[in-house]
């Protein structure tokens, strides 16, 4: 089973994630902020990491910089999701190493179809 760690500051999000990736047969952690996300990738490789933008104490951007920077993520995607759709946002995450993004709102259909492209 692929397991893939969630990184959402609100209990919504999070619970909506849960709830359409563990009915598609993934294993889910959650995380509340980009420091707790961080501090679960470092005690568990994931398969995939789906992250918010804007969190407390650490941004998507910056979790995903940080991710990059250790061996065992090298290679594994990264999704952000985000209200935001500015280019400049969208190239600054591409930049630090994300796969994909996905502007909110986030339906099922959008979100299993990403999952799919980047779970190849």
């Amino acid at each position: 089973m692929k397991s893939i760690l969630v990184a959402d500051d609100q209990l919504a999000m999070r619970n909506m994630f849960k709830n359409i990736l563990e009915m598609e047969g993934f294993s889910i952690d959650l995380a509340n902020d980009g420091e707790q996300a961080y501090k679960a990738a470092t005690q568990k490789k994931y398969d995939l990491v789906i992250t918010d933008l804007y969190m407390p104490k650490k941004t998507g951007i910056e979790l995903t910089q940080d991710l990059r920077g250790l061996s065992s993520y090298i290679g594994v995607p990264i999704l952000i999701v985000s209200t935001e759709s500015s280019t400049d946002k969208m190239n600054a995450g591409k930049k630090a190493g994300a796969n994909g993004w996905i502007v909110k709102p986030v339906t099922k259909e959008k979100l299993e179809k990403v999952i799919n492209k980047l779970l190849k």
